[in-house]
């Protein structure tokens, strides 16, 4: 960053890291400021932050705020380069970037695959690959001298397993497609290698589509294809194609972060650990405490005033590019209290954390990531109790990006 996080110079728009990093020391510095501040995006382009709880909240529901990138006044007026590392979250055709009449249609064409009943359907599928990968898990700290990467071997496989069976993808996808979710994702990429990966995973999900075409099943993708079909104007292909990406993405990357982001704050609050296994607290607890505290997602991109819009004294222009700050409102001293920053699976309150959204575009996949995300911890800390960190977490790897907010790998010793 332009400027160290402890210590932003007042009035500078704050300089977005393409390295991402820990975000929290510069989310605290930022919210001493106010809860919307000017910020420089890759590339030079500016933008702006909605970091405080409040701010925020408002923000996400606001009937004058957008989603379609036609108002994103710098991409409009072609500014903005096809190699842009943040191009895609702007203009891929799906849920994410669609508005109205728009968004109510693409979204009541997935939402049959998230309802309470097809979640509550695959809890015994997600136990019984939840039970297959610990064993996975375990072979591997074998092996590895008593250490094992928790991300590669668990965190990871578990939600994109379930969301790839749910949409019908096959085995021998699932490691390219997230190898290509986090170059998408990533937000220090050059041109070449962004545009490069986003053609890749739409060659991909083109095969994935054309085989459930060819050969339809009881999966998402196949009905799907079935609603075009039966309605040619209800999903064009390339509304297929990207409802597929943000699904896939969306779909393993954040309950990927959130288990991994538990683990790791389970592991340096044992006192916490120990309150939830003795019965005292519930595993749905720290998952909600998780999320408020170390949100999988620290910078959503984008939002779109529709017209010059006031939040908490600061104007955001009409056509500015706007992040939704999740882990700064996590920790926002106003809306969570002056103990914010600190781990508490027993904290009690009306405020709630936004890091599944809020209003129209709210997490349709919020009770499968949770469900995931209980079932996984449960599972994982009932075997292995004495579980801990093989690194130092301050010296573990981020995430090279400010939209996903973890670390790439989790080394753990399953019996401490």
């Amino acid at each position: 960053m332009n400027t160290s996080p402890e210590n932003p110079k007042p009035g500078r728009p704050h300089r977005m890291d393409p390295a991402g990093g820990c975000p929290h020391a510069a989310n605290a510095s930022l919210l001493s400021r106010g809860a919307v501040t000017a910020v420089v995006l890759p590339g030079e382009v500016e933008g702006m932050a909605v970091l405080g709880h409040t701010a925020l909240k408002e923000f996400l529901a606001h009937p004058d705020v957008a989603k379609d990138a036609q108002h994103f006044t710098a991409l409009r007026s072609g500014a903005i380069p096809d190699g842009w590392p943040l191009r895609t979250f702007a203009t891929v055709q799906g849920m994410t970037t669609a508005d109205g009449a728009d968004h109510r249609r693409l979204r009541a064409l997935v939402s049959k695959a998230f309802t309470a009943r097809r979640v509550e359907e695959l809890r015994p599928r997600v136990e019984a690959l939840t039970a297959s990968l610990l064993d996975g898990l375990d072979r591997a700290a074998t092996a590895g001298g008593g250490v094992a990467d928790l991300r590669t071997h668990f965190a990871l496989p578990l939600p994109m397993g379930v969301i790839c069976e749910l949409l019908g993808v096959d085995a021998a996808h699932h490691d390219r497609l997230h190898d290509l979710s986090n170059r998408i994702v990533a937000t220090d990429i050059g041109p070449a290698e962004s545009m490069a990966a986003n053609r890749e995973m739409v060659e991909v999900l083109s095969t994935v589509a054309a085989a459930r075409t060819k050969d339809p099943g009881d999966d998402l993708i196949s009905a799907l294809i079935a609603a075009r079909e039966d309605d040619g104007d209800r999903l064009g292909p390339h509304e297929l194609i990207g409802t597929l990406m943000l699904t896939i993405i969306a779909g393993h990357e954040t309950t990927l972060n959130l288990i991994t982001n538990a683990v790791r704050a389970l592991c340096t609050h044992r006192d916490q650990l120990d309150l939830v296994l003795s019965g005292r607290a519930s595993w749905a607890d720290v998952v909600e405490e998780t999320l408020r505290w170390d949100s999988p997602v620290s910078y959503f991109p984008f939002r779109y005033p529709t017209r010059d819009l006031t939040l908490e004294g600061t104007v955001i222009p009409k056509g500015t590019p706007v992040l939704a700050g999740y882990s700064a409102a996590g920790r926002d001293e106003k809306a969570h209290g002056p103990d914010a920053g600190r781990f508490d699976i027993t904290r009690t309150g009306e405020t709630r954390h936004l890091s599944l959204g809020h209003g129209a575009h709210y997490c349709l996949g919020a009770p499968l990531a949770r469900m995931e995300s209980t079932a996984a911890l449960r599972k994982l800390f009932t075997r292995f109790p004495d579980l801990d960190l093989a690194v130092p977490d301050p010296q573990l790897p981020r995430h090279a990006s400010f939209v996903g907010n973890s670390v790439r790998t989790l080394p753990v010793r399953l019996h401490g």
